[in-house]
């Protein structure tokens, strides 16, 4: 099966560094019926790995140091895309989420679930052998030009998460330096 993403392109702004390679979404990719153990297994036959499950995180975060995919097990979510946690309401881009479904956010992408329905949870994977994430906030007097460079020195995955080798997310994902060189 060839799955195509929606893809979301978010500028920086004032408190969340976000990333120049765009959100991704792939709707109805996972294995169902959706749980932990086939999810898990789906996103790390393509070099990710788990590190845990969560439900709703309503706090406005980014990690500067980590991509990160989540796959949607249980419930539904609208999540916010592309805001610190100072960063004005009204900005970023709000993404439904539904179960079978597989979000991938790029290294500084701010995010936080805006809603969801109390049974809402996903498995949370980041490219295997990266850094355990780090979460920062978006906060006024952050050195948002340190995590800016943070961010765009985080290495690309190996594999797309959905798609593994060939997938879009290594033809959407290319740095500008990389791409003479393709």
């Amino acid at each position: 099966m060839v799955w195509e993403p929606e893809t979301y392109y978010l500028k920086r702004n004032q408190h969340a560094p976000n990333n120049a390679f765009p959100v991704l979404v792939y709707r109805q990719c996972l294995p169902l019926p959706a749980s932990e153990e086939k999810t898990t297994a789906f996103l790390e036959a393509h070099a990710w790995e788990r590190k845990g499950t969560w439900g709703h995180i309503g706090v406005r975060h980014f990690h500067p140091n980590v991509h990160e995919c989540y796959g949607v097990i249980a419930g539904e979510s609208t999540m916010l895309v592309g805001c610190g946690s100072d960063d004005a309401d009204g900005t970023g881009q709000e993404i439904e989420l539904l179960v079978g479904d597989v979000i991938v956010l790029p290294a500084g992408t701010g995010h936080c679930n805006l809603q969801s329905t109390k049974d809402y949870l996903y498995v949370g994977v980041y490219p295997a052998g990266g850094p355990m994430y780090r979460a920062e906030l978006g906060k006024e007097g952050a050195d948002v030009a340190t995590l800016r460079q943070e961010v765009d020195n985080v290495p690309l995955p190996a594999e797309d998460p959905v798609t593994g080798k060939d997938g879009a997310l290594l033809k959407l994902w290319v740095r500008p330096d990389s791409a003479a060189s393709m």
